[in-house]
């Protein structure tokens, strides 16, 4: 898979928490990419955009843990 046109971001919401973020990439057709902000040469997610989209909306539903 191309991945040279992927666009990371992290959230918003990542504030200061000492680097452990995520990172997603949900500018190419038909995948959304994630992958550890600590470790970007390592592995990456790829997951179809409606299961990014439910996992999005159990976590709002969810809110912030701890």
């Amino acid at each position: 898979m191309d991945m040279s046109g992927a666009r990371w971001r992290t959230s918003t919401r990542s504030g200061n928490n000492g680097g452990n973020c995520v990172e997603v990439a949900d500018n190419l057709p038909g995948v959304v990419l994630v992958r550890d902000s600590k470790d970007r040469d390592g592995g990456v997610l790829v997951i179809g955009p409606a299961a990014w989209q439910g996992f999005v909306n159990l976590a709002r539903a969810i809110g912030p843990l701890g």
